[in-house]
């Protein structure tokens, strides 16, 4: 009772892989990479936040460190229009050297994590929306409560190895014979008892 007989198969569910990419030097200013957990995050035009692990940043007209989309990094980070170079620690905290030689700190980044990063849903352009299955997101300083650490200069790769991708399909496709023979041979099996019956 109950049970049903379907005629293939079907997705049951996808997942989210947040581990670890490969960091590729850029020397930019305002590229930054996460060296373990965390997202950086960023208020949409309607005030909702995102997150996202791409840290390919710039700076908008008003001076605000924003996306490679325009969203403003949260919080908030002005930098002074005179500034000469900016440098960013790999505890979030973002300098700003002005003409005169003098440095000031004109903010600091922080990194969110979840309890459950998988859940989190793709909304496209590498972001991401909190949602119930991923949970709260939990806010705290680079390098501290689990987090990673920032780098700048770097931007983080791909996280897909394409060695290890083109073995597990070569797998799959192995199983996948194994069984179709395995289907074969008891059809064939089936077959000869059913003619040894007649």
């Amino acid at each position: 009772t109950g049970v049903q007989i379907g005629g293939g198969v079907r997705l049951n569910s996808t997942t989210k892989a947040f581990s670890q990419g490969t960091s590729m030097v850029t020397g930019g200013q305002l590229d930054m990479a996460i060296q373990g957990n965390g997202f950086f995050r960023a208020t949409q035009p309607d005030g909702a936040e995102v997150y996202t692990r791409d840290g390919s940043f710039r700076l908008n007209s008003q001076g605000q460190i924003v996306t490679s989309d325009g969203l403003q990094v949260s919080p908030a980070i002005s930098v002074p229009n005179d500034a000469v170079n900016i440098t960013v620690g790999v505890d979030g905290t973002v300098n700003a050297k002005l003409p005169d030689g003098s440095v000031t700190n004109v903010g600091q980044l922080q990194l969110v994590n979840f309890v459950n990063p998988s859940g989190l849903e793709s909304i496209g352009r590498n972001f991401y929306r909190e949602t119930p299955a991923s949970g709260a997101p939990t806010i705290g300083i680079p390098g501290e409560q689990g987090l990673g650490q920032i780098f700048q200069g770097f931007l983080e790769g791909s996280n897909v190895e394409t060695v290890t991708e083109l073995v597990n399909m070569i797998i799959a496709q192995r199983a996948y014979e194994i069984n179709s023979r395995g289907i074969r041979a008891a059809d064939q099996m089936i077959s000869t008892a059913a003619s040894m019956m007649r």
